[in-house]
């Protein structure tokens, strides 16, 4: 493998051994690679890899949103329908898990795995080998956890926040496999920013400051860091869940002198940060596709990444107000509200800066585009249900019911799913060698933008009308409101198809494009050939203020 070549040796290795632009390697020498099965098993390339990670978060994505049609289908009238609530509780346990750990992470590592490299000059990942074995972790973890629907007793049954003493006291029997799959999970993302991190700060072109390096790489290196800080709590938290389930500890019991509450700070203080470890690659993503559709520069680069990270130091501190009811002291409550509130100032700085970065741009409206631009949008509206949920005595009101779903959900769906689509329609072309096909797209951009309105939207009003979340049955007044989310559910769901034909279609063929496919665009991986060759950078490029110096 080229990565596992010293330094030095790839610095005096010969440009007659196939170099294009930017040092892109398409010469021969590697047809003895392992091919089928074996290939995918045993592969270190950071292509490859990063394929893996995204054709299981597809597949994690499909299998999570199956669970949310069911909710959806239970929830579409009032009354027991379609599943008993023991059944419906684990739905809604599993599809929060799958979404977050399986889905929207994975995505994102993937998206890292393939263009960190090819953004920054680099041959490969630094530690490729171990980059396989965080990838293989995933399919285990997602394996057992998917297997406790089929153990005595069913699934996790106690929410995607598995508080206890709902998830120790009255757990399952199968709550220890999926305490065991989280531990499994919580390597995989520990050893894949361990090696994002050392990619960046050791493989850069030479030439390249960290000051030139595109957002999308800034906001995995500040994201990496907050792996590395939070997942440990995570593992202590559920480890500690694991005592108390099985050798008679009492660390959440109140009954045996333990504190249910302390559960909530430790989630809390991993489940926080974790939030913006799931949008900060997000915000690199649309800071990548706005530029270069409105062919400008993008407007303040130095200002996002010192907001990028003010958002992630400011993550540690605004953990509790997640829980303003458990009946946190006054100065608590005030610290969190405001230090929350806060927060909002550098991501208020993101949206002025794509704002900016558009004004008066030559914009075109290609898919990619289109996602980033509903992406603005939404998860500004999403940001401002937020802070009404910081205030802390309207929060009293909004706990617990379909209002945080409804502001959860608006983070999540138009806000990081949304992203991904953008850069996966970003990226296509580079990956593929084709463009996808742009009918198809629209209709799949115009399909999600209205289903995950008509979904998501609703709740706000059934949650101010106090109806709680997680039940699976509900009073009259709500069925309105339900029937429409319903409605907006499987519009939204049965349209990722759309997304999964158009990936199939670019993969087979269609308008071929060239190295760099759309105008406007700048960054390094655009000085490669479209598709990429397996092999890329082997000799790195000389650049000067992240460009190449031809």
């Amino acid at each position: 493998m080229a990565s596992e070549q010293p330094r030095k040796a790839v610095l005096q290795a010969s440009e007659s051994e196939g170099a294009t632009a930017g040092g892109a390697h398409v010469g021969e020498g590697h047809g003895s690679a392992p091919r089928g099965m074996l290939r995918w098993l045993l592969t270190t390339n950071h292509k490859d890899i990063g394929t893996l990670y995204l054709i299981f978060s597809l597949s994690m994505l499909f299998i999570g949103g199956i669970m949310a049609l069911v909710i959806r289908t239970e929830l579409f009238q009032p009354g027991l329908q379609m599943v008993q609530p023991e059944f419906f509780n684990q739905m809604t346990t599993m599809h929060g898990l799958i979404m977050v750990f399986g889905a929207i992470m994975p995505a994102f590592t993937g998206l890292a795995n393939w263009m960190i490299p090819l953004q920054i000059g680099a041959p490969d990942m630094a530690l490729p080998r171990l980059n396989n074995f965080s990838f293989w972790l995933l399919p285990v973890a997602f394996l057992l956890l998917l297997s406790t629907l089929l153990m005595e007793g069913g699934g996790p049954n106690f929410g995607w926040t598995f508080y206890a003493p709902l998830s120790t006291t009255y757990a399952p029997p199968s709550t220890s496999f999926f305490i065991f799959s989280l531990h499994i999970a919580g390597i995989s993302s520990i050893l894949g920013a361990i090696n994002i991190i050392a990619t960046i700060l050791n493989l850069r072109a030479p030439g390249m400051r960290l000051m030139d390096m595109p957002l999308f790489v800034w906001t995995w290196l500040i994201t990496a860091f907050l792996l590395i800080a939070v997942m440990p709590v995570l593992a202590g938290a559920i480890t500690m869940m694991l005592f108390d389930i099985n050798f008679g500890t009492s660390y959440f019991n109140a009954a045996g002198g333990g504190d249910p509450v302390l559960f909530q700070h430790l989630f809390w203080f991993f489940g926080h940060p974790e939030v913006y470890i799931m949008i900060l690659p997000a915000f690199g993503i649309v800071s990548a596709i706005v530029p270069t559709f409105s062919r400008k520069r993008l407007f303040g680069y130095a200002s996002m990444v010192y907001a990028t990270g003010s958002i992630a130091i400011m993550s540690f501190l605004v953990w509790a107000h997640h829980m303003f009811a458990v009946g946190l002291p006054l100065v608590a409550e005030l610290f969190f509200m405001y230090t929350t509130m806060l927060i909002a100032v550098p991501t208020g700085v993101k949206v002025f800066n794509w704002i900016a970065t558009m004004f008066r741009g030559s914009i075109s409206f290609e898919p990619p585009m289109l996602f980033a631009i509903a992406f603005i949008v939404q998860f500004t509206i999403g940001g401002f249900s937020g802070l009404m949920l910081a205030i802390a005595p309207a929060d009293f009101q909004y706990h617990d019911t379909y209002f945080v779903v409804a502001h959860f959900h608006y983070v999540l769906v138009p806000g990081a799913l949304f992203a991904i689509l953008a850069g996966a329609y970003y990226w296509l072309p580079k990956w593929t060698g084709f463009y996808p096909h742009e009918g198809l797209s629209k209709w799949h951009f115009w399909l999600s933008v209205i289903g995950v309105n008509l979904t998501f939207f609703p709740m706000h009003f059934s949650g101010l009308a106090g109806m709680p979340r997680r039940i699976p049955d509900y009073a009259l007044q709500f069925a309105d409101f339900n029937m429409l989310s319903s409605i907006g559910a499987f519009l939204f769901g049965i349209s990722q198809l759309l997304f999964l034909v158009v990936i199939v279609k670019c993969a087979r063929g269609g308008v071929r494009a060239p190295a760099c496919a759309w105008e406007g665009a700048v960054d390094l991986e655009w000085s490669v050939p479209s598709p990429a060759p397996l092999h890329t950078f082997e000799i790195p490029p000389q650049t000067r203020d992240g460009q190449i110096i031809r």
